[in-house]
């Protein structure tokens, strides 16, 4: 019997052998990359989370890894440092680290929100109308957030001193009561943010005024999807598909806006569905669906607003020698434009 046992293991251990071979090894061939959102899970990270559950990433040949964040400049830093592969993040941001930082740059390979969400919130009531109207008011804004540090790209756009608000450092939550206690007049915000935070504290949208920077000229884009240069070089297939994967992911959001809030209930079960929904409602049809996305395709950056972002942050942040557009960003692993249009 042993050497018929024998004769029998060497046939299919053969046979086995050659099955191996014969079978895609797609579990060992991923590349493991991990993604910071920025922020938490929210609205924002619709996209990046549905071309997660849907695999997307996985055909991609990519194992991606996807992290909560707290803010566009721990996030940019954690890239520059190889915690992590790519962010989302906001491009001025981006800009002040490399100037900041020559020696640990970091790239913007597509671009999220094409008009800039940035803004300031009054109350409809205030009697403040237009943006002159701002000035000598208290306006609740730490130093790091972003539409109160950028607020001078809007003063600049709407003719108005950049120095004559009473910015009041407080807390988020706690300027969102003090602003509608009538504490201070107003409260900067992600234009989606603050709708969708103050509605519940009870302040509905339509009691507000929304001073939106891109409405008064401000051409500068808001978060990008920011990539470390080593892994450009190392691995650019692997950034390629990505981005290719992000796309397809923002893709189906844009065509069901559900689907996206429903992908931010399965991450994060404590969300509120509708309430995500309505704020990525915000976000697509204010930030991200623009005529200028429709036209090149979701992604797609011009060189003339490469060239206006650039300026407008360094105006707005004092950066004496700006950096050069291809410092900023890099268009060579967007899918084709086919690829990259809305589908609605």
């Amino acid at each position: 019997m042993l050497p018929n046992s024998l004769s029998w293991f060497k046939r299919t251990g053969a046979v086995l052998s050659f099955a191996l071979l014969c079978v895609p090894f797609s579990a060992s061939a991923q590349t493991a990359l991990k993604f910071n959102l920025g922020w938490r899970v929210e609205a924002s990270g619709a996209g990046f989370l549905v071309a997660l559950q849907k695999g997307y990433f996985k055909q991609e040949g990519l194992d991606v890894t996807i992290d909560t964040g707290n803010g566009s400049a721990g996030a940019i830093t954690q890239v520059a440092a190889g915690v992590y592969d790519a962010a989302s993040a906001d491009i001025a941001t981006l800009i002040e680290h490399n100037v900041k930082n020559p020696t640990a740059k970091v790239i913007a390979a597509m671009i999220q929100y094409d008009l800039n969400p940035n803004s300031i919130m009054v109350k409809k009531n205030s009697g403040i109308t237009k943006p002159a109207d701002l000035v000598g008011k208290k306006i609740a804004g730490q130093p790091f957030n972003a539409s109160r540090k950028l607020f001078p790209m809007f003063a600049n756009a709407a003719k108005i001193d950049a120095n004559a608000i009473q910015w009041q450092n407080i807390e988020p939550g706690l300027g969102d009561t003090q602003f509608i206690k009538g504490e201070v007049d107003g409260v900067a915000y992600f234009f989606f943010t603050g709708l969708i935070n103050l509605k519940g504290k009870g302040l509905k949208p339509e009691e507000l005024t929304v001073f939106r920077f891109s409405d008064f000229g401000v051409q500068s884009y808001g978060n990008a999807i920011v990539v470390k240069p080593k892994l450009i070089e190392e691995n650019p297939k692997a950034v390629q598909g990505l981005i290719r994967a992000i796309t397809k992911g923002w893709l189906d959001v844009f065509a069901d806006p559900a689907v996206g809030a429903k992908a931010v209930k399965t991450r994060e079960p404590l969300a509120d569905e509708a309430l995500e929904l309505e704020r990525l409602q915000y976000i697509i049809n204010g930030s991200m669906l623009t005529p200028a996305v429709r036209e090149n395709g979701y992604g797609a950056a011009t060189d003339a607003r490469i060239r206006a972002t650039i300026s407008e942050v360094s105006a707005a942040l004092a950066i004496t020698t700006p950096p050069a557009p291809a410092d900023v960003f890099t268009d060579k692993f967007l899918p084709p434009r086919a690829d990259r249009l809305p589908k609605r």
